[in-house]
């Protein structure tokens, strides 16, 4: 049987995929901690590979799009499926790379809230926000320091995705909020017009925490996708 694996953004965990388990339960999904346990993308994809055994589908959101990249890149023959949500395939820009910098000394010295809590907003379409942006800050908050200067480093060293896209013979999923300011949709365009096939949505007003934002219209893209895979439960 095909496995389905969810795999959580930074700093994030099984939270951001309440609204998908439910919905996608008759393909039994799995969300991963890879991603709080190892220090590389390529490192964190490896675990992924290993821990899972078989045929894989891989959803990723936001640096969990770019471990499900990073897996498929390291075993195409066993990755059926891939739905990529907000996430980018380039290298770390020099501008994020300061930022990131600038805040992983911040976290060093314990102030995680004081980075992080302003700056909750940017994650969601603003009709979002006030109802969404506290859950957002529990499990960011709950990951704490040492998490979020590791999992800041692993994207910044990232590899360049882009280099291998071409390559991806899977039927794949491009999904990104119309508002996202985090990864803009030119990312997931760029990823869309790289690999073969591939399906891109654009959902309307929603920001770059999709899975919360927008549950009935990922959900239904979700579904759509599954259904277009070879090995169905």
């Amino acid at each position: 049987m095909t496995q389905l694996v969810l795999i959580p953004g930074l700093a994030a965990d099984a939270t951001m995929w309440q609204a998908q388990l439910a919905a996608l339960a008759r393909w039994n999904p799995v969300v991963t901690d890879v991603h709080m346990r190892h220090d590389s993308i390529p490192a964190m994809a490896q675990a992924l590979l290993a821990e899972h055994e078989g045929p894989l589908q891989l959803c990723g959101a936001s640096m969990g799009g770019m471990i499900a990249m990073e897996a498929v890149r390291q075993a195409p023959e066993r990755v059926r499926g891939l739905a990529l949500l907000g996430t980018n395939a380039q290298a770390e820009s020099e501008d994020m790379r300061a930022l990131r910098e600038a805040a992983i000394v911040l976290f060093q010295q314990d102030r995680v809230a004081e980075v992080i809590a302003p700056n909750v907003a940017f994650a969601f379409h603003p009709d979002n926000a006030a109802a969404l942006a506290p859950a957002y800050l529990d499990f960011v908050l709950e990951a704490g320091a040492t998490q979020l200067i590791r999992q800041n480093r692993a994207v910044m060293a990232r590899p360049d995705a882009r280099l291998h896209l071409r390559e991806v013979r899977c039927p794949t999923l491009v999904l990104c909020g119309d508002a996202d300011q985090l990864t803009p949709p030119q990312c997931s365009r760029e990823i869309a017009a790289l690999v073969p096939g591939a399906t891109l949505v654009m959902v309307p007003r929603c920001g770059h925490m999709l899975t919360m934002e927008q549950p009935r219209l990922v959900n239904g893209a979700l579904l759509a996708w599954l259904e277009t895979l070879p090995s169905r439960p």
